[in-house]
């Protein structure tokens, strides 16, 4: 589609933006949003014509692309036939989206709770745990992020959570793996792997087994960082989990539905969790859904024992129309296929290439389409380009990295001192190549803040 520029409408849209939306993680009178024209594909634009290669994939979640027609047709076909209706009754919309889902689930995670997204979910997963092993504390990550409701919000360890951090939401952090910033002083990935978990073990014990109900980890965290797990790690949670009687729980709402080459990241690691949660890339965010896969231990305890939760919108049926669409679109047009191969043979080596000629590269990590440049001021002290949690000035270099992709007509995903390489699954080699070039051009700016 080519975009039409219409400055006058753009306008409109902003000035009732400015005046009537409030916007997440924002102070509102120092934001200026972008007014959005349209998008398909791997692209956006803004009403002056100006197109935009989105390396985002919105917030990781348009893994098929913007408007995709078998979607936005199986969208428009449940309008017609049955809108919504209420989660208590047997939909057909619903049935098969959790029949597909449950096929492509790991192990025995079989029956499928339906959320509005992936925050819901892990509220959703966190209570079935307490619920089942009648414990009252979750473990959970620094170098995380499980979304901005009451009981995620607390269980998120990054920066987002300190202004809602209740302090006494039954909620303990502990170190994952990390080897670039190794909190264990680890000189590989088996070092790493090994002491971090000596660590949760000991946290483990030192907090009381018999208090905690759950431990919860993005299989690979997202926003975070993307730090892929080293080997062994995942594994060995699952055995300390299965030796205290706790209920392992892994978040996929970023990993999943293709993201990282495979249907969930957890199919990397031969792991299967107790529960998982997910989101975002179900249905490709055309229509807000998320939910908890429950393996038979867990559903078992609520065969005859109500589960108390539930929402008004639980599988709601334009969304899981939307959901079964994509998952067949998925399948037939290979896109988690496509998107292993794409980070294979072009994103990967291609970030790996930039790094090689860009001092403020420290590191490169992912798969897939979830990749992770570090940008660093000194390479050799892994200083980061920015400190951690920057706001203004302090953040001056990040914000002019980012002006110039933007500049080069490429949408990046900026957290800290990181930039995410995170399009969509079924970006061509042609778009990647696309937006590598303007990541070369824009790290040029990141290169003249390094010592």
């Amino acid at each position: 589609m080519t975009p039409q520029p219409n400055p006058q409408a753009g306008a409109a849209v902003k000035a009732a933006d400015r005046a009537h939306v409030f916007h997440s993680w924002s102070a509102q009178e120092l934001i200026d949003p972008l007014a959005v024209a349209g998008a398909e594909g791997s692209y956006f634009w803004d009403y002056d014509g100006k197109r935009y290669l989105d390396f985002t994939s919105g917030l990781v979640f348009t893994n098929i692309g913007y408007q995709h027609p078998k979607v936005v047709a199986a969208i428009q076909e449940q309008a017609a036939t049955l809108t919504t209706f209420a989660p208590a009754f047997a939909v057909e919309a619903r049935s098969e989206a959790a029949r597909l889902i449950a096929e492509r689930t790991p192990g025995d995670l079989d029956k499928i709770f339906f959320t509005n997204g992936g925050a819901e979910a892990v509220e959703n997963a966190t209570r079935m745990a307490r619920l089942h092993t009648g414990r009252p504390k979750i473990l959970s990550a620094y170098r995380s992020y499980h979304g901005a409701t009451s009981a995620a919000i607390n269980l998120t360890g990054d920066p987002r959570r300190w202004p809602s951090d209740t302090g006494a939401a039954g909620v303990v952090h502990f170190w994952a793996p990390f080897l670039y910033r190794s909190p264990f002083h680890s000189e590989t990935e088996a070092q790493e792997s090994e002491r971090a978990l000596q660590h949760l073990e000991d946290t483990i014990v030192f907090e009381g087994p018999g208090t905690i109900a759950a431990v919860i980890l993005e299989t690979i965290p997202g926003t975070a960082g993307i730090m892929t797990p080293p080997p062994g790690y995942l594994a060995g949670v699952r055995a300390l989990c299965d030796r205290y009687g706790i209920v392992f729980v892994l978040d996929e709402v970023m990993a999943g539905f293709g993201r990282t080459g495979k249907w969930f990241a957890a199919d990397h690691y031969d792991v299967t969790p107790d529960l998982l949660t997910f989101a975002k890339g179900v249905n490709s965010g055309y229509v807000p859904l998320g939910g908890v896969a429950i393996s038979g231990a867990i559903a078992e305890t609520f065969a005859r024992r109500p589960y108390p939760g539930g929402l008004t919108y639980s599988g709601h049926p334009l969304a899981c129309a939307a959901a079964v669409a994509t998952i067949n679109v998925m399948e037939e047009e290979g896109i988690v296929e496509q998107a292993a191969r794409i980070g294979e043979t072009v994103i990967g080596p291609g970030l790996r290439e930039l790094a090689s000629r860009h001092p403020s590269v420290g590191e490169v990590r992912g798969t897939g389409v979830f990749w992770a440049l570090e940008l660093v001021r000194d390479r050799e002290t892994r200083e980061p380009l920015v400190p951690y949690n920057a706001a203004g000035d302090d953040n001056a270099p990040m914000a002019a990295f980012g002006a110039a992709a933007k500049a080069g007509g490429l949408w990046p995903f900026i957290n800290m001192n990181r930039t995410h390489v995170v399009p969509p699954c079924n970006i061509t080699e042609g778009e990647a190549k696309e937006g590598l070039a303007v990541l070369d051009e824009a790290l040029t700016v990141a290169d003249e803040h390094v010592v």
